[in-house]
């Protein structure tokens, strides 16, 4: 007779359990299954989900066929997603496919990346060495960093460079891509990724990472997690809305099975349909000698055994449990009472255990029992073994596990992970840093017994390898459970108290700066309360650390970071090493704080001199590419070329590629707004491919940015939206590829496109901090700029209030400050305005013969409109003929055709060139 669920023939001799699926028969290719998915298999063979598996065995076909695809299996608990993933696995390997599996669990003692280092790590303990470093390449001390196997695989792997947050978290997941990627190449790879409803932030956005880049590969990934379990707020959602907007992925929702009729409709009704339960349902019925009454096919209405009265779906003598928990809890009842009490005890060590710490903690059985104990447990399929070895094991299923951990009262459970806790301890010896996560959790579920300290303590260590691990949200966790249960407030000013809690104080502050979202002024907040203490207790080295961290420059502090530099530098020599490191990073502090040029400029130079007086070619070009930065931000172009070249040459000599990117960055800015565009494009070029590199996405929404101007100068519309649409997904809120993109809409004529990339730009604005920033002065310059082609001025208040923040503060440099001019003087010229327009034209006009970084049109076009305005045409026209000659030399086109525009419109006629530089677009 057919089976119900999946249609397949099955005697009718069968036993009615076997017909539920229950009496293993190997599927092809079963042999090849990991350890885990074998003893699954052999516990309960597969039935049903006929349509789930077509869509999921398409899937595979594709992948095979070179088309990576990401599918998840959702449902409730039990419903059966990991067996159908284990399916779908034999399903794989049948077809050659290698199945590497990873599981996430809820305990919070899990390291970053668990379920990714799980089954990286299976497959880096099988393969030889050759094809290990053929396989990952150059990312290979990156994978290291989370999965130290590798370096015992590998020798002689260096320390990847120490790079920022965001470039260092992007250069891993960009490793451990390749490496699967490179890995599938030679034999399709198939990934499982279980429970992921309790996965952590990181690994959840490497996930995101890899369904980006999957698309071109013979890689499958399956995911499996509870719906149940999630809300809008929690992080998984987040996840599941960005990938599915990734054409690799597929959802199936796993509903209940309908079984064949008779005593299992009385199953069914019960249990409504959970495989899980339905199978611990027929197992325990199976045990109790209970299924051989009834024969397949058979209603109890038609069992010769009934009696009048009782209610239909109902078997005599056979009581189905009514929940869950129940019927697992009748199973474990079936166990010795000391097997009961052994898996309870392993149950709170977490879904994984080992042998040697549930042998400590079971102090009172000899080992010889113990191992009996353990293998009744197996052999009941409570537990399996894990195919790692080492004697370690799991519980074949979350739910027997929170089941035993949840029998046990507050109290015991309290204290058994307080032994737990002292046991690992010594286990681990000399390794506890590397098991800091787990002993952390523990330390915590004992706190009200153990007391604080070494809470703090693990907590501190387990968020120090977060940070190296780049998983920046787990380590802001631990770095925030060590301050409070220190008692130290997460927020404010008041110094740190002691070493400790300075040290997780700098710990939280890193996390702070490198998670994405951040508060810039929370992170030098923090950053300071740790400093302060370093530097009371004369701990100069600390101190040091702080300031000249990465994370700790790059915004405005109120003078705060002005201070914190200068105070740091009276704890060091004058000329000393540490001080031109210092000196490195204050220069750019006090300029973007106080615009204060001078003083900046002098602290470059001190730095520049410590660094040749040391040979240290590195730190060398580190000031050279700030201080050319801030020549550029002052509008000293010829000065700030001459060092960004430098910078160039000395980065390359010392390898660091920031140092250089900063040096390409500035020389292409310098030569672009003195029209030398020839050369402008190849710092461009370089800067572009410095960006691409692994590791160096924080520069890679910029590097676009400066290709997507390149191309629009050029009237290159077509690559310039490619490079905007480039840019704007590295770096949504890129206020410099925003504003072009919104310019480039507009010129095109895509007025509804371009009001759309307004908005979001206006909303930047108003979401930032008020201050003399870019996200002030561009939307006041590309307003204006707008209106004159759309002859709409209702944005005007918006443009008068970011330019009005611009100038009104006393610590504007001279780049904002004529960005929020220029969007002033194009509105005096809509306007008619004179006396603005006069007031303007006064502050522009030392620019004239140069365009800004920021900014596609030259100076003189804009002194032209202003002196038009004013009725003073023969100055105009200068300004206009000026401007002509500078586009034609550079080879501007849209600014060349800008120019013929405004100036036929100035003096009432149109000049010769102006009908064959005229481009389509700029036609009525």
């Amino acid at each position: 007779m057919p089976c119900s669920g999946c249609g397949a023939e099955v005697p009718s001799e069968t036993p009615l359990g076997a017909n539920l699926g229950f009496k293993h028969v190997p599927p092809p290719g079963d042999q090849e299954l990991p350890l885990e998915g074998r003893v699954a298999l052999a516990a309960s063979p597969f039935v049903g989900r006929r349509r789930e598996m077509a869509l999921l065995t398409a899937a595979l076909e594709d992948t095979l066929a070179g088309q990576g695809r990401l599918v998840m299996l959702v449902g409730e608990p039990g419903i059966g997603k990991t067996r159908t993933a284990q399916e779908l696995a034999s399903h794989a390997e049948a077809r050659g496919t290698r199945v590497w599996w990873g599981r996430c669990y809820e305990d919070e003692g899990a390291p970053p990346y668990w379920p990714w280092v799980q089954l990286l790590r299976s497959y880096i303990q099988q393969q030889a060495p050759k094809r290990l470093q053929t396989e990952m390449g150059a990312g290979a001390a990156d994978i290291a960093e989370i999965v130290p196997e590798i370096r015992h695989k590998l020798s002689g792997l260096e320390p990847p460079p120490a790079l920022e947050p965001e470039q260092a978290r992007f250069r891993l997941f960009g490793s451990i891509t390749t490496f699967l990627k490179n890995a599938a190449q030679s034999q399709p790879l198939m990934l499982v990724l279980d429970d992921l409803h309790w996965a952590d932030q990181p690994s959840l956005l490497l996930l995101e990472f890899l369904a980006r880049e999957m698309g071109g590969s013979r890689l499958l990934v399956a995911g499996a997690y509870r719906d149940v379990e999630l809300s809008r707020q929690h992080r998984l959602s987040q996840t599941l809305a960005q990938l599915s907007r990734e054409p690799v992925f597929r959802r199936e929702v796993l509903r209940g099975l309908r079984p064949p009729p008779g005593l299992v409709e009385s199953i069914y009704l019960q249990t409504e349909g959970n495989p899980f339960f339905m199978g611990e349902v027929i197992r325990l019925l199976a045990e109790q000698g209970e299924l051989r009454e009834v024969a397949i096919g058979e209603s109890p209405g038609e069992s010769p055994g009934e009696s009048p009265g009782e209610s239909p779906g109902e078997s005599p003598g056979i009581r189905i449990p009514g929940g869950v928990r129940e019927v697992i809890g009748q199973r474990l009842n079936r166990l010795s009472e000391l097997c009961n009490q052994t898996l309870v005890t392993a149950a709170v060590i977490g879904r994984e255990f080992d042998f040697k710490l549930l042998r400590t903690l079971m102090d009172d059985l000899t080992e010889t029992s113990l191992l009996e104990l353990v293998d009744e447990a197996l052999q009941a399929h409570v537990i399996e073994e894990l195919p790692q070895g080492k004697e370690r094991y799991q519980f074949s299923h979350a739910l027997i596990q929170e089941t035993l951990s949840g029998e046990l009262s507050t109290s015991r459970k309290v204290r058994l992970h307080a032994r737990i806790a002292e046991a690992l301890e010594e286990i681990y010896g000399a390794n506890v840093e590397a098991r800091a996560a787990e002993l952390a959790h523990h330390f915590v579920e004992a706190e009200s017994v153990l007391g604080t300290e070494k809470l703090v303590h693990y907590s501190n260590l387990a968020g120090d390898r977060a940070l190296v691990a780049y998983a920046y949200e787990e380590a802001q966790a631990l770095f925030q459970r060590g301050l409070v249960a220190k008692g130290v407030p997460l927020e404010g000013t008041e110094p740190a108290k002691d070493a400790e809690a300075a040290a997780l104080l700098f710990g939280l502050g890193r996390a702070q700066a490198a998670t994405p979202g951040r508060r810039r002024f929370e992170t030098v907040a923090t950053m300071r309360r740790a400093f302060d203490y370093y530097a009371e207790a004369g701990d100069v080295d600390q101190a040091v650390e702080v300031v000249e961290d990465p994370l700790f420059i790059g915004g405005t502090e109120g003078g705060r970071e002005t201070q914190v530099g200068a105070r740091a530098l009276q704890l060091v020599p004058q000329d000393s090493h540490a001080a031109g490191r210092l000196l490195c990073n204050y220069g750019y502090i006090i300029y973007h704080e106080t615009a204060e040029y001078e003083r900046a400029k002098e602290a470059f130079d001190r730095a520049i001199a410590i660094a040749r007086h040391e040979g240290d070619t590195a730190l060398e070009a580190r000031a050279l590419g700030n201080a050319a930065h801030v020549d550029t931000d002052e509008l000293r172009w010829e000065e700030g070329l001459e060092k960004a070249l430098q910078a160039i040459e000395r980065a390359a000599q010392a390898n660091e590629p920031f140092a250089e990117f900063l040096g390409q960055r500035t020389a292409y800015e310098a030569l672009r707004a003195v029209g030398d565009f020839g050369r402008a494009r190849i710092h461009a070029d370089a800067g572009l491919a410095l960006a691409e590199r692994p590791g160096m996405t924080g520069r890679l929404d910029r590097a676009l940015y400066f290709t997507v101007v390149v191309a629009h100068q050029g009237g290159d519309w077509r690559a310039a939206r490619t490079y905007s649409d480039r840019a704007l997904e590295v770096g949504p809120q890129n206020m410099l590829a925003l504003g072009c993109r919104t310019r480039l809409e507009y010129e095109v004529g895509d007025f509804s496109q371009g009001e759309a990339y307004l908005e979001r730009l206006v909303q930047a604005m108003r979401r930032a901090a008020p201050g003399p920033t870019q996200y002030y002065a561009i939307p006041a310059l590309v307003i204006a700029e707008v209106s004159r082609i759309t002859g709409d001025t209702h944005r005007f208040k918006d443009a008068e209030e970011a330019a009005g923040i611009i100038l009104s503060s006393p610590n504007t440099i001279p780049h904002y400050d004529m960005c929020a001019r220029i969007g002033l003087a194009l509105m005096s010229v809509q306007r008619g305005d004179v006396t603005a327009a006069a007031e303007q034209y006064t502050a522009l006009k030392p620019a004239s013969g140069t365009l800004l970084a920021l900014d596609m049109g030259t100076i003189d076009r804009r002194l032209g409109l202003l002196a038009k305005t004013m009725d003073n045409l023969d100055q105009a026209t200068v300004h206009f003929e000026d401007a002509l000659a500078f586009c034609r030399k550079a080879g501007y086109r849209p600014e060349l055709a800008w120019t013929c525009h405004d100036y036929a419109e100035a003096s009432g006629t149109t000049p010769a060139t102006t009908s064959r530089q005229y481009p389509c677009w700029m036609r009525p």
